[in-house]
């Protein structure tokens, strides 16, 4: 029987980290770890008791969630963060997804909905609400030029693309290792590369890219490419 997933709650209002924990652990089976309304703790706390997903807020008094994500790759901290909002603004899912957040999620979804969005997560899938996936299409559509994205992409190896591929798919690291029974910290290693040579910061906007640059008609044919050539 494999472990429950654990997961940690940051959240300034005491009522909604006691609905979350209980939602998620009576009905969802997991483990919250911790839950927590205040931010100084979070990093110590995350350290501590090493969760598999954070679970954060965006509208805090002390300080915004993104910012918080922000501070917490700054410090090392590479632990999983999914936002869980009211905030439906397109400009706030696109800032997630830039700090290199894995999810984003709204308070008013079904219970159901959160507890199997956060369990995806914390296997590595990229999680959004279903009331906010038009405004990401739309946001995909206003993205990079097609001119540059081809450039970008043709500067990857064909490793790179393959890892490429995979992180569109919202897979972790250990996942894509596994796939392509390659070691752990080569794929670190090759998506570091990745984000270097698409002038990115995570993981995250990486998926984007890949989704992004496949829906345009250059996209698609060097992807095509790219595959026929893999599969010589």
């Amino acid at each position: 029987m494999s472990a429950p997933v654990r997961v940690a709650l940051v959240d300034d209002h005491a009522l909604c980290r006691n609905g979350l924990t209980e939602l998620l652990e009576r009905r969802g089976g997991m483990q919250v770890a911790f839950a927590t309304g205040d931010a100084d703790q979070v990093a110590p706390l995350l350290r501590e008791h090493r969760p598999d997903l954070l679970v954060l807020d965006l509208r805090m008094p002390s300080i915004d969630g993104l910012s918080l994500t922000r501070r917490l790759r700054l410090e090392g901290i590479d632990t999983p963060i999914v936002i869980l909002t009211m905030s439906d603004a397109e400009e706030d899912l696109a800032a997630a997804l830039r700090a290199g957040a894995r999810g984003y999620l709204l308070k008013d979804m079904e219970p159901d909905e959160v507890i199997g969005a956060i369990g995806r997560a914390a296997h590595g899938e990229l999680v959004v609400a279903p009331a906010m996936t038009l405004k990401l299409a739309q946001m995909l559509q206003s993205g990079a030029k097609g001119d540059t994205r081809s450039s970008q992409f043709a500067s990857l190896t064909e490793r790179e693309r393959e890892i490429l591929d995979h992180l569109s798919r919202g897979e972790s690291n250990k996942a894509i290792a596994r796939a392509l029974d390659i070691s752990h910290d080569t794929v670190k290693l090759h998506v570091r590369h990745i984000l270097s040579k698409l002038n990115l910061s995570s993981r995250v906007e990486a998926a984007v890219f890949a989704v992004e640059f496949r829906g345009t008609p250059a996209g698609a044919a060097q992807v095509g490419e790219a595959a026929r050539k893999a599969a010589r």
